[in-house]
């Protein structure tokens, strides 16, 4: 039962952020939304902060395991693109909202978790050390999220080409030209 509650809280702030576009965000709001008291809420997640870490949490769970279960890193990687750039109108939304900080924190979080767990699973970094996978990881979760942060309809449009490519600096880098 209390699992139904925390996704009928979070249906209801869904729906007040993307449906409504609320940008101030509260708990007598959602509250209202969901028709329970502040009790209720409160029972179940300490503030919204809590209740957005949960939604995203939930939403990245989803996403690692349908990346994991791809066949190989690439076709992995496009995977985790595609569910992003699907949810990518909803987190924008979120980002505006009075939570903004918030959301950005939990999607930097579970974004470097994310190739954080890629990388031990699949062991792409045998011959690094741990600082320098963290900062491999690190570095490559800034630059995915700032990718995705001005995304465009003609990315989508050639998002196997930006896929490649980011695999390619992600697994291998990219070799710079010889000068001739």
């Amino acid at each position: 039962m209390a699992a139904d509650m925390k996704a009928q809280i979070a249906q209801a702030t869904w729906k007040l952020l993307f449906e409504r576009q609320v940008k101030k965000l509260t708990v007598k709001d959602i509250v209202e939304e969901c028709h329970i008291t502040r009790q209720a809420f409160y029972y179940h997640f300490e503030g919204i902060p809590e209740l957005l870490q949960w939604m995203i949490e939930g939403y990245a769970e989803e996403t690692f395991r349908q990346v994991l279960a791809k066949e190989n890193a690439e076709e992995g990687l496009r995977c985790f693109f595609v569910m992003a750039t699907n949810v990518l109108p909803y987190v924008k939304k979120g980002m505006d909202s009075n939570y903004g900080q918030e959301v950005r924190q939990l999607l930097s979080q579970y974004t470097q978790r994310f190739f954080a767990m890629a990388a031990d699973i699949k062991n792409f970094y045998p011959n690094r050390t741990l600082a320098e996978v963290k900062v491999i990881l690190r570095y490559h979760t800034q630059a995915v999220i700032g990718m995705l942060q001005e995304w465009t309809p003609e990315d989508t449009n050639q998002m196997d080409q930006i896929v490649h490519t980011v695999y390619q600096l992600v697994m291998e880098g990219i070799p710079v030209k010889e000068q001739t």
